[in-house]
């Protein structure tokens, strides 16, 4: 009997553990009739972007609004901040060295930068998520 309690707690044990990585295996939403935007490792949404915003409209935008811009990185301005234009504007973005995720962008590469609007006193940045390179 004690033997069964043991065998009936390891299982118990195993399920408890492993669910959570089963699940972190599994990926998201994939919508069949949207452009594809790239999904990480640990899955997520693929699909419209309804957030998609120009850099005039990013500046007007309420704080902590999630946010879509395409355009250009235009130049570096201190450590993480740099200025990203598109054909309205230009708006600051703060980008941390982790968000390249190993890519190279340079003023010529045309890049969706998806992030949050970070609203001071007087001043209005985009604190940037995600970077994708876009092609063509």
């Amino acid at each position: 009997m004690k033997s069964l309690k043991k065998t009936a707690a390891a299982l118990a044990i195993i399920a408890v553990t492993s669910a959570p990585l089963y699940a972190a295996q599994q990926g998201g939403f994939v919508d069949p009739n949207a452009s594809h935007t790239q999904v990480g490792t640990q899955g997520g949404f693929a699909g419209p972007d309804g957030s998609a915003i120009t850099a005039a409209k990013a500046g007007e935008m309420s704080d902590d609004s999630w946010v879509s811009v395409t355009g250009h990185i235009e130049k570096r301005v201190g450590d993480d901040k740099y200025i990203f234009r598109d054909n309205t504007g230009n708006l600051l973005v703060e980008i941390d060295h982790k968000r390249w995720m190993g890519q190279t962008i340079t003023p010529q590469d045309k890049v969706q930068l998806k992030g949050k609007i970070d609203k001071d006193f007087n001043s209005v940045e985009l604190d940037v998520k995600q970077i994708i390179k876009v092609q063509g």
